[in-house]
């Protein structure tokens, strides 16, 4: 098997100085690199952006995990067995102090502009790369993969092939049950603020933690509002639990399944040369209800793309990638 490289280079971001959370402006980008770049003086390659889920960055996926293939390992063997032509592969380190960003600039931080005018042109100019929307993917799981499917509907200058598996979809089932659990949370930490600064000393991190740290980072997103000394509403009344529908419409507006009912949305995605949504049958967040609203709403659309269920749950499906990088290299292959 013909073995190609990971490689890391350092980028100090302009867009995330200062950011709300402290965060490091400085970051680690992990660039894989098929074999034979090494031996093509010339040659161009698509390149494939792929997008951590919540809890993870691009060290999760080239580092070791028991019983899995560590991304260049994968690509390695796509490669060797002509499934995918070569291409290059960069994961971004997009890691918040509440586990991500959703890909979107907010008052976590300007993540998206980083990703697309900050790491994007540094890998254009430094390596062989198809510097152009026909040759760039974006992809991932979960909340990577909505980062991917936002990112196809609003960024088609930029991106001309997607790939989302079980992205956050349909929020109604997504996120409300999470949400419902929130004020008592809340109550145990001692709040929005005492729960944010103390995040990297809460031990145990067990499934209450989990799911509170994954909701706050939610309202931070989706309930912004710089005029709100926290820097964002809650979609909650603390004392109740009860829903404030005004700030939770604010919410749905960034609901996949709400976005691609405007028109400039829907010509995005028929721009796109390919587009890849999977999920699990059994999918603990009922994500499969999101994908299969999307997936309806394309079809009435007539905007062409390959829709899959596989009889798995949320987590532990990395494997899924067998399916999904393929169809996006090859879509976007010079």
């Amino acid at each position: 098997m013909k073995k190609g490289r990971i490689e890391f280079f350092t980028l100090t971001s302009a867009a995330l100085q200062g950011n709300r959370l402290s965060d490091p402006a400085t970051r680690e980008v992990a660039v894989y690199l098929p074999n034979e770049y090494e031996h093509q003086s010339q040659k161009r390659y698509g390149v494939i952006y792929l997008l951590a889920s919540h809890g993870r960055t691009n060290y999760y996926y080239t580092g070791w995990n028991q019983w899995e293939e560590r991304i260049q390992e994968r690509l390695d063997r796509l490669i060797s067995d002509g499934v995918m032509p070569p291409t290059i592969v960069v994961l971004p380190d997009c890691w918040t102090r509440l586990g991500g960003s959703q890909y979107l600039d907010s008052p976590i931080g300007a993540y998206r502009t980083y990703l697309i005018d900050e790491i994007i042109p540094a890998v254009d100019a430094q390596y062989r790369t198809i510097a152009e929307r026909d040759g760039r993917a974006v992809c991932g799981h979960s909340s990577g993969g909505y980062g991917a499917i936002t990112l196809a509907m609003t960024r088609a200058d930029i991106f001309s092939a997607v790939g989302a598996r079980a992205p956050d979809m349909y929020w109604e089932y997504s996120i409300m049950p999470l949400l419902a659990q929130l004020p008592q949370q809340l109550e145990k930490w001692g709040g929005f603020e005492a729960f944010i600064e103390a995040v990297p000393t809460i031990h145990p991190k067990r499934a209450d933690f989990w799911a509170a740290v994954h909701t706050v980072m939610q309202c931070m997103i989706y309930g912004a509002n710089p005029d709100n000394p926290l820097g964002f509403d809650s979609p909650i009344d603390l004392e109740t639990g009860a829903l404030l529908p005004e700030v939770w419409a604010r919410w749905l507006t960034f609901d996949p399944v709400r976005m691609i009912d405007l028109p400039q949305n829907q010509e995005a995605l028929r721009s796109m040369k390919k587009i890849f949504l999977e999920v699990g049958q059994f999918d603990e967040y009922h994500l499969q209800t999101g994908a299969r609203i999307f997936h309806r709403k394309l079809a009435e659309l007539n905007v062409e793309h390959d829709y899959e269920e596989f009889p798995d749950g949320h987590g532990g499906t990395s494997y899924r990638f067998d399916v999904m990088l393929p169809r996006l290299a090859n879509a976007i292959a010079g």
